[in-house]
């Protein structure tokens, strides 16, 4: 099953039998001081690297979250977007929890966007789902409801099911659904890295939908995090996911050398060309 993601220029093909897909994560002022004063004092400057930067580091798609308390999202969202959108030619996942804001996101990003996101609560599907009909997106949808975040992969299966049951009903297809059966800190919990390997593997085999994670989530709290989130990945993709929503700059390296021993990069080309322009850039 293919999702589609386009820009004016690029089109991204996220499926099982092409190469894992790179959301790049940096554009969130979620732990990134820097930023969150970037954007509190318009500073412009600092987006258009951070977006220039990731894609140049191998990003496929651009995520975008504006949420920092005080500032108005809804009008600063589509600022952002179309800023972004004027120095790179990847395509865009609008990211927040702000229904109006998502609209105000979607109503200027070219092509077809990405939403970050929806999940099982009944307030949420109501509000995204439309929403995403509405401007022709795809969609994440998490696997919680209204219960929380389920501690088994069977509940989660079943979440999945209602996202996409819910919006086949206002016809979105499935395969503008992505699921995402959420990566939870093995630090905290050690089976939460096993649980959402099996999670994966069963929505695969249930649903054939493409599969998005948070991938640094798991190592949260623990040394060495770089090491942890490498080896998960790999054993994600073997198990299925197809898109990661990441930092292009700490793992496309990684995520290419999956690629390859997959068999998803013929004579290592994406591998090679990867390497040469770090290489560059390093100088």
């Amino acid at each position: 099953m293919q999702t589609i993601i386009r820009s004016v220029s690029k089109e991204v093909i996220i499926e099982l039998e092409s190469p894992f897909v790179v959301i790049g994560e940096c554009i969130n002022p979620t732990g990134h001081k820097k930023l969150r004063e970037a954007l509190l004092r318009n500073e412009y400057d600092y987006i258009r690297q951070l977006a220039i930067n990731q894609v140049e580091s191998g990003a496929d798609i651009l995520d975008i979250n504006v949420g920092v308390p005080g500032l108005d999202e809804v009008a600063f969202l589509p600022e952002v977007v179309e800023l972004v959108a004027s120095v790179v030619d990847v395509p865009i996942c609008i990211d927040s929890a702000n229904p109006e804001a998502l609209a105000a996101g979607l109503s200027v990003a070219p092509g077809k966007a990405l939403v970050n996101s929806t999940n099982g609560e009944e307030a949420m599907l109501e509000a995204v789902l439309p929403i995403v009909k509405e401007y022709g997106a795809a969609v994440i949808g998490l696997t919680m409801d209204d219960d929380g975040i389920p501690n088994d992969p069977e509940r989660r299966v079943a979440v999945a099911g209602k996202i996409l049951e819910r919006a086949a009903k206002l016809g979105i297809p499935a395969e503008n659904v992505v699921i995402d059966p959420l990566v939870m800190a093995v630090g905290a919990d050690s089976s939460a890295g096993v649980i959402t390997l099996r999670s994966i593997e069963m929505i695969r085999r249930e649903f054939g939908v493409n599969i998005s994670l948070g991938a640094s989530n798991v190592s949260f709290g623990l040394p060495e995090r770089p090491i942890i989130n490498q080896a998960f990945l790999a054993l994600a993709i073997g198990a299925g996911a197809t898109c990661a929503i990441t930092n292009p700059m700490k793992l496309t390296a990684t995520i290419r050398a999956i690629d390859l021993l997959l068999g998803r990069d013929p004579f290592a080309g994406r591998y090679i060309s990867h390497y040469r322009s770090m290489q560059q850039k390093l100088g």
